[in-house]
């Protein structure tokens, strides 16, 4: 019998209310970069709020609990978890720096720390021009060691301080490898969050979440930023490489553009926010997905970058 359009709605939105997990599973891939038969899969939950993973050079992941002010490590091996830091500053966006030391944006105090390999931190950015910065979010490393911030305001609720802007602007920054100078790379901006660059440090990609643009930009030998570009219309918290050079975004789910900006993948997580994603792993082929309370893996085709 054929069945009219409004039918096969009406069987859709019963089947997104009886097997949302069925349905929140289906992977778009035109591109095939996902294993063959890979499913989005659980890895871990009971957490507050994930955020920043990183993994380090044998595939274990570091993400953090913002909220609980923890900083919670994977075991490539195992798949077991456990506590590197439980106190990080309310540790957000991380990454390692060539010492194997983890670079983290902890905006309890509107700082960035470095952590040692026993979780000892030290404080690398303290304030610009004399002021605090209004909450460091999400970095990068760049190859000579210089580091790449954003600096958007999202109150907290755990703040001592007046919550109002800091600084007269949510902008991006850029500490010297020297670790001496901070200074702005792109000041005219909205709200600028997930942010990521090229292994060769020649390319830099930022999201201004604030206004739904994803903007590609040359890096200079000093640090500076010259041809943005929008590369897609589309913002992002937390930002992505793999080794082909596609770029992954979240949001809602993963969605991921190939080099052109054309859209190659999407895939769902939850009916939540997905905040954040890295290559981890053994083989460095697994997406490691952080979304609210729990925290996924996705088998790739693909790897990241090394």
């Amino acid at each position: 019998m054929k069945r009219s359009a409004g039918f096969y709605s009406f069987l859709m939105g019963l089947m997104a209310l009886v097997f949302p997990a069925l349905l929140s599973a289906q992977i778009m891939d035109s591109k095939s970069i996902v294993a063959p038969g890979a499913l989005v899969e659980k890895l871990g939950d009971g957490y507050k709020f994930t955020e920043g993973p990183v993994a380090d050079k044998d595939g274990n992941v570091f993400f953090t609990d913002q909220p609980n002010n923890k900083i919670i490590r994977w075991d490539a091996e195992t798949g077991k978890f456990s506590v590197f830091s439980d106190s990080s500053g309310r540790a957000n966006g991380m990454y390692f720096d060539k010492k194997g030391n983890l670079v983290a944006c902890s905006d309890e105090d509107n700082q960035v720390w470095s952590f040692d390999k026993n979780g000892k931190p030290t404080v690398l950015v303290k304030d610009f021009e004399g002021k605090l910065l209004n909450g460091p979010n999400d970095l990068w490393i760049d190859p000579k060691g210089g580091i790449y911030l954003t600096d958007p305001l999202y109150k907290r609720d755990y703040w001592k301080r007046d919550p109002k802007m800091q600084q007269d602007g949510e902008y991006v920054y850029y500490l010297d490898p020297k670790g001496k100078t901070l200074i702005r790379v792109d000041a005219n901006i909205k709200k600028p969050n997930g942010i990521i660059g090229t292994k060769d440090g020649k390319t830099l990609y930022v999201a201004d979440i604030g206004d739904s643009k994803t903007y590609k930009y040359d890096i200079q030998k000093d640090g500076t930023l010259t041809n943005r570009t929008l590369f897609v219309s589309k913002g992002s918290d937390g930002m992505i490489l793999d080794a082909e050079g596609n770029l992954y975004t979240t949001g809602k789910g993963v969605t991921v553009f190939d080099k052109t900006g054309e859209q190659i993948a999407q895939f769902p997580i939850h009916s939540g926010w997905t905040a954040n994603i890295c290559f981890g792993g053994k083989d460095n082929d697994m997406l490691f997905i952080t979304a609210e309370t729990a925290v996924y893996g996705l088998k790739m085709k693909v790897k990241g970058v090394n």
